[in-house]
Formats: structure tokens, sequence, C-alpha cells
């Protein structure tokens, strides 16, 4: 069955194998450190309450069996310790049924947590794990070829999620179509890196070039992921050099890595070999057992089928953004940032432990791990993990519609939750909680150089507003 057989892709297996699972292994520690605080028990969003309200049916989990934090970290830990063979490569030296139930059982383990995790699983690298995840478990193990049908498939996710998000930005605001977008995305993205100031401060021809290659990358080079090698190599390659100064100029959780990764997809082991010959990875493997031949072409028909409302979805008026067609997260709709947001707005939380605060009190902020806070501190390096309250504050920040894990964020700090406090970059109160605590909204730019090299400022700010006003736990009416 030659026809069934990719042999010219082994290291495009054994990066795409290799490669999701290390992108589990993440998702699944941010889970174990994150969830219980967020989402758990006595989280901001608890998931038992969500479970109560809607059927596995509607969201499938296997925490609808029964949910604990307790249960949640075991499936955590199983996760990433699953993951964590994969990576090194062990499931891959068994039969093909081994690796392909290693992920799928990531799979079933990563979808019960998005399906309880509410707005703060709500986002399109969720779904992209997931469905990069299912598809993956059936390239079979290294005794035998990667399958073709597999393959292509994993480079019509890439033309998904690559095509779908150039058109997002050519419906999405003027921004993009009159090359403006990124001259200010370096400086308003969620969560800026080290390299970010750097970028923003580049010339504004640089700046409009870089549009005009996010267009190229994503609205011309999906097409030729389908062409004969070696120009499905050079596109895959476009991809990948694209996503890596993504990667060096921003926090994007996993969403780069797992665009890279799955862009290998397209990589020939004979175009590797034309640039590093000393690469060996020619190797002899048996012919494919018929019962893993079936088990292929019956997955592919099913995600092809799937394929259908994403694909009406792309050259849709209204096209939609990071949707998922189905609960299990397969064959997704992809695509961000249609708009880019023109000024930076940030929520400070501060607290008081004044008894009664007045124009005199001291307030100390609250620091978070990502999300600019102290104009003084480097924005750091997060990515690939991921910071699921840092993000949410800067949705916040944008006017949100649901804000009751805000509110209950503020109850957790006053009431001292050491978990909550956990998430957080620093602290003010080590020794016990404030009394108050208040949400302010401020105005952040980029220092100019001259700035930065007077002050040592990677930021400046300015106060907009006030976003929640002192509140207290203590009982009204007391002295």
């Amino acid at each position: 069955m030659e026809w069934f057989a990719a042999g010219d892709y082994e290291l495009a297996r054994q990066v795409l194998q290799r490669g999701i699972a290390a992108l589990y292994l993440i998702a699944f520690i941010s889970a174990a450190n994150q969830f219980p605080a967020l989402l758990g028990e006595r989280g901001l969003a608890p998931a038992p309450w969500f479970l109560s309200r809607v059927t596995f049916r509607q969201s499938p989990s296997l925490f609808h069996w029964k949910y604990s934090d307790s249960f949640l970290l075991g499936i955590a830990s199983a996760g990433a310790g699953l993951s964590a063979t994969l990576v090194v490569g062990l499931p891959q030296q068994g039969p093909p049924w081994l690796p392909m139930v290693a992920f799928l059982l990531l799979w079933v383990g990563y979808l019960s947590i998005v399906n309880i995790g509410q707005t703060f699983y709500g986002f399109g690298w969720e779904s992209l794990l997931c469905e990069a995840g299912f598809i993956v478990a059936f390239l079979g193990a290294d005794e035998i070829a990667p399958p073709l049908l597999v393959i292509i498939f994993l480079r019509w996710l890439v033309f998904r999620l690559e095509f779908g998000a150039g058109m997002i930005k050519m419906r999405g605001g003027s921004e993009w179509r009159d090359l403006t977008a990124l001259t200010y995305h370096h400086e308003t993205q969620p969560m800026p890196n080290p390299v970010s100031w750097y970028a923003h401060h580049l010339p504004r021809w640089f700046h409009k070039g870089e549009v005009l290659g996010s267009h190229f990358t994503q609205l011309v080079v999906p097409f030729f992921l389908f062409a004969p090698q070696p120009v499905a190599s050079v596109a895959a390659l476009i991809i990948i050099l694209t996503q890596l100064w993504l990667v060096f100029t921003g926090n994007f959780a996993w969403l780069n890595w797992i665009t890279i990764v799955l862009a290998f997809s397209a990589v020939s082991d004979e175009a590797v070999q034309a640039v590093f010959p000393a690469l060996v990875l020619d190797a002899e493997q048996p012919e494919t057992p018929l019962w893993f031949v079936v088990v292929v072409i019956a997955v592919t028909a099913f995600l092809v089928v799937l394929s259908w409302r994403p694909l009406a979805n792309l050259f849709a008026r209204h096209q939609l953004m990071n949707a998922s067609f189905n609960r299990y997260h397969l064959v997704n709709a992809y695509g961000a940032f249609g708009t880019v947001t023109k000024v930076r707005l940030e929520v400070i939380v501060e607290g008081c432990t004044d008894e009664h605060p007045g124009p005199d009190s001291e307030w100390l902020a609250y620091e978070f791990k990502g999300k600019p806070g102290d104009v003084n501190r480097m924005p750091p390096q997060i990515a690939p993990y991921h910071l699921r309250l840092d993000w949410l504050m800067w949705f916040l920040a944008l006017g949100a519609p649901d804000n009751r894990w805000f509110q209950m964020l503020i109850v957790r700090l006053l009431a001292g939750d050491y978990r909550m406090v956990r998430l957080l970059g620093a602290n003010p109160f080590p020794m016990a909680p404030p009394r108050w605590i208040r949400a302010r909204v401020f105005r952040y730019r980029y220092s100019t150089p001259e700035e930065k090299r007077r002050t040592g400022a990677w930021w400046s700010r300015t106060l907009v507003g006030t976003l929640v006003d002192p509140v207290t736990l203590q009982p009204k009416g007391r002295d």
C-alpha cells in the first residue's frame, strides 16, 4: 500500500509527535498550577457549579462523574507524566496502537479540563491543542511509515489556522488594510515580552513590512502547503520563520509554538537532507498493518465530514474566530486579532491596611506574573506557558462584559486566600491581607528611548479612572 505510506516524512512525524506531546506537558502543568485557584471547589468560577448546570452531552468531561481538586490534580499529573513519555519517544517504540492510545488519552484528559474551564479556557489555542493531539494520535509508531492521509490533514489544520487568521484580519480593523496594525500591536498586545519594547520602536516602514509579511504568509503561503516538494517545504519554512518572529516579540502561550510544530507536516525528509546532507533519516519500515490502515481511513473520513463548517466559515461574511463547531473540539475555526487595540489600559489592583482609608492612606499594588504593573519592571518571557489570570486581566481592561470572576478575585484577596496569592507575582501584604482593596485603570504607553535612558522605566502611565471603589469584608458600621 504505497499510496498510504508517507515514507519521506519521518522527521515530520518525530517533530509532530514529540512537539505536540511537549505542549500537552506544559498545558497539564499549567492546569495543575492554576486550575484549583481559578476553577476549583473554592475558585473564582467553581467547576462544580458549572457541572451542575450542564450535561455530559453539552460539555463532555470526565469530571461529570466526579469533581474534586484532588481528582483534577490527578488527571493533570497523569497527563503530564504520559506526555513526558511521548516527548522522549517511549510509546513510539512499540506497536502503532500504543502511541495512538497514549495521544487519545491525552486528548480525553485535556478535553475534560477545557470543557469545564469556562472563560479561563476560552482561548483558541485550547481547541487547537485538542485537535492537534487527536490527529497526531494516528501518525503511527516508528516501526511503520507515517500515514499520508494524516500528514495531509495536518496541513489542512495549518491552512485553517493561517488562512483563517489572515481572513479575520482582512475583514477586521482598517489598520490591517492600511498597514498600520503593527505600529500599535507590540505595545498593546496582551502580554509583552522583553523584546516587545524594542520591536515597538522600530521604524514605521519596518512595521508596514511586518503587516505585508503577515498578509503574504497567511493569505498566500498556506495554499502552497499542498504543492509538490520542495515547494511545500519552502511554504512551511516561511510559516515557521514568521512564527519565530512572533515568539521573539511576544507572549502568546503555546499558539506560535504549536503552529511551528504543525508546519513540519509539510517538511519532507528529502528537503531537510538537501540542506543538511549529514542527517540520516532513511530507514526500512515494514508494511503498515491492515487494521491500522482501516482505522486511519475511517478517522480521516470522519474529520473530512467535520471540515465542512470550518471550510464554509473561512469564506463567510461574518467569519467566526476561534470557534469550535462540536463539543469535542475537533476541526475548529481559528484566527486572532481581527482588530488591534490602539491604546493600552491596565487594571491595577491595590490594597490598604488602614481601618478607614483617607486621602493620605498608603495603597500598595499587587503585581501579576506577566501583565504590566510596575513601570520599572521589564516585561517577562512567559510563553509557551499560559498565565490565564493575567490574560483575563487584559480583557477586563478592554471592558469584557463578564467580570464576575474579578469580583471573586477581590473577595479572595481580601480573605488572604493563599492559592490565589500564589498566582500573583508579588504580594505586598505577606503577613496579613489588606482591609481594603480597590481597582484603578491606567493608560500605559512604552517609554521613549530617551525616557528609558534617563529613568530606566519600560512604561509611562496615566490614571484614567476607577473600576472598583474601595471595598472591604469588614461588617458595616464597624468602628
